[in-house]
């Protein structure tokens, strides 16, 4: 067995990425899910909010961990002799983009490998991007959300009287 790096922005964490790790757990003997610093991108909850998210949510087990990291997930997976990287794949768009990150990590990492694993088809067609924009328009995303991360959410996106 094998050490693996789940990266992302998790911002939220959602069902669909709950549910990954759940599926991951019986192929690793270890998982790390990893917050990825981007600075090109503008998040919804700092850094910090969303590790603090992540701990309530994940299952309570030894073998995964929470962490942050910046720069390139195949140095990170290098430098702590991390063996896999897992990622989600939920449509087509989905594995075509991954699939061009996985040949470019094997190029760079050879020993690193990739692992897909798709999500039950209830969270097939959930993204952190979709369900902002449901939360932001009043929407229910309960069956999506854990209660907490949606509750941070809804207050987060709360409209201000400065903002419709």
């Amino acid at each position: 067995m094998v050490s693996a790096l789940y990266p992302g922005s998790f911002d939220p964490v959602t069902c669909g990425h709950l549910d990954l790790v759940e599926r991951a757990l019986p192929l690793f003997d270890h998982l790390t899910v990893a917050i990825a610093r981007n600075s090109t991108k503008t998040p919804t909850f700092t850094v910090e909010e969303r590790v603090d998210m992540l701990r309530e949510v994940l299952p309570r087990d030894s073998r995964v961990s929470v962490t942050t990291f910046g720069g390139l997930v195949v140095d990170y997976c290098r430098e702590r002799g991390i063996g896999a990287v897992l990622r989600g794949v939920r449509t087509i768009t989905d594995f075509e983009y991954e699939y061009q990150m996985a040949l470019t990590n094997r190029h760079l990492a050879p020993q690193i490998e990739t692992v897909f694993v798709m999500p039950s088809v209830q969270f097939s067609y959930v993204s952190s991007s979709l369900i902002r924009e449901v939360v932001r328009n009043g929407g229910d995303v309960s069956n999506f959300l854990p209660p907490t991360v949606e509750r941070r959410l809804r207050e987060r996106l709360r409209p201000s009287p400065d903002r419709p």
